[in-house]
């Protein structure tokens, strides 16, 4: 982060007022959890589960030296730079605007039901064959995320990716004016957060919020075979648009897609000289790096350049990550997050692969479905077929519709259902795996079946 005076933060707020001993001196970072506060930060109190401001003085022991303040000025603490303001969390947004501003970088913003976060990783990796990137770091992709993502962009950053995450309406819209996204593009729509939109047409249109704050002279990215996004999409933008996909009608597809456990190859038509080339499996990663080599070559990155760096991209922490786990079986931990579209598809991808030992999966539940939530998970039973898997685990309460849609297809021996306390599933899996099985784990994050991963890779 580039140092910024304390009477710049108060500009950049509009503060109310404010009290410092020294208002020229510098911010160098900041902060809403007082945990993670340093020499010369600025600790921004949200209010939550708790209320930050509860926590100045733990923010101040560890040497912030200014802090966004919205309780009267008479619970002020001392002996740190107080400004005042009506709404911390409109404050740090607003600061982060002024911020974004001033290192003018060109930005990025990636959106969508599924496959955001390695989008990201393959967009970021790809720019910084040429340019010096700062990218989402985690889940950092809400309205406290994001602000916090722009306050910590070096000084010299020239391109901004930015993940932008939702649970309703109105979200991405803050997110994309405040960014003001020179590229945006959308994943896919799929079946997240049916139970506060109602529709996947719902979540469509809020996904398009993203070109809110898109550039008029800005691009915007698309996949080819989602026509809600056609449907839905405003009329009178005058952003350049491409689409992406497998379908030849795309502006750019991928064909000759050959994929194995730590790869996937692909041809792309913009050059037919070029095989592509990810470390990661399934179509449906080859459509999230359709995005990166988009928006490569909109900032007129070569094609040598987008294979030299994208086969080699790091992706994010349990997501598409083969770990070694126990009796000597193969753990595909996919487990952050989950919709039936992103689980149709990992499965897919999965039954795909060379066959070493005995191939299984362990499905949890998904979340935020809403009223559709027994019908979603009941249709994933067509993906899971017993001549391509061994052995199915089913975890928790929504899971039981699959689990009864399959009685019927599996023996009961390769069917097994489990729910609330996870020991008997662990126990069962340990005693279960051999040398040479493989198992893909996918869930929502809430259902925690990264618990359960963690304990079969000890």
């Amino acid at each position: 982060m580039k140092p910024i005076r304390i009477i710049d933060i108060v500009k950049a707020v509009r503060a109310i007022d404010y009290s410092s001993p020294n208002r020229f001196a510098e911010v160098e970072s900041v902060v809403f959890d007082s945990r993670e506060a340093t020499p010369n930060s600025l600790f921004v109190p949200l209010k939550g589960e708790t209320d930050g401001h509860d926590y100045i003085q733990s923010a101040i022991a560890k040497g912030a030296i200014a802090t966004l303040w919205s309780r009267p000025e008479s619970e002020a603490p001392e002996g740190i730079a107080v400004i005042l303001v009506d709404d911390t969390l409109e404050a740090l947004q607003d600061l982060a605007k002024a911020y974004l501003e001033d290192i003018q970088p060109k930005v990025v913003a990636i959106t969508g039901s599924n496959g955001k976060t390695t989008t990201k990783d393959m967009t970021a990796a790809v720019l910084s064959a040429r340019y010096r990137v700062h990218k989402t770091a985690g889940n950092y992709n809400n309205e406290i995320g994001l602000p916090i993502t722009i306050l910590n962009m070096p000084e010299d950053t020239e391109i901004l990716v930015l993940e932008m995450g939702m649970s309703g309406a109105g979200e991405i819209s803050l997110l994309s004016r405040l960014a003001q996204p020179d590229v945006a593009a959308i994943t896919i729509i799929g079946e997240s957060h049916l139970e506060y939109l109602g529709s996947r047409r719902n979540i469509a249109k809020a996904k398009l919020e993203i070109l809110e704050g898109l550039k008029a002279d800005g691009l915007f990215i698309y996949p080819i075979n989602e026509p809600l996004i056609r449907e839905e999409m405003p009329i009178d933008g005058a952003y350049a648009k491409e689409t992406f996909g497998v379908d030849k009608t795309a502006t750019i597809f991928a064909y000759a897609i050959e994929s194995s456990k730590e790869r996937t190859s692909f041809k792309v038509n913009v050059d037919d000289t070029a095989t592509l080339d990810i470390p990661v499996i399934g179509t449906y990663n080859v459509q999230n790096a359709l995005i990166a080599v988009a928006i490569a070559r909109h900032f007129n990155l070569s094609m040598i350049e987008v294979k030299g760096y994208l086969e080699n991209f790091k992706l994010s922490e349990n997501r598409n990550q083969w770990l070694a786990g126990v009796n000597g079986a193969q753990v595909l931990n996919d487990a952050y997050n989950a919709s039936p579209t992103s689980m149709t598809a990992v499965v897919e991808a999965f039954v795909q692969l060379e066959k070493e030992g005995r191939r299984m999966v362990l499905l949890g539940d998904i979340r935020e479905l809403g009223e559709k939530s027994q019908e979603l998970h009941a249709s994933l039973a067509s993906s899971l077929k017993p001549e391509e898997l061994d052995v199915v685990y089913l975890y928790g309460e929504e899971m039981t519709a699959l689990y009864e849609a399959l009685k019927g297809t599996f023996e009961a021996e390769r069917l097994h259902h489990f729910a609330g306390d996870k020991a008997p599933l662990v126990a069962t899996l340990k005693e279960s795996l051999q040398k040479n099985d493989q198992i893909l784990i996918k869930s929502s994050f809430g259902t925690d079946l990264l618990s359960v991963v963690k304990e079969l890779i000890k």
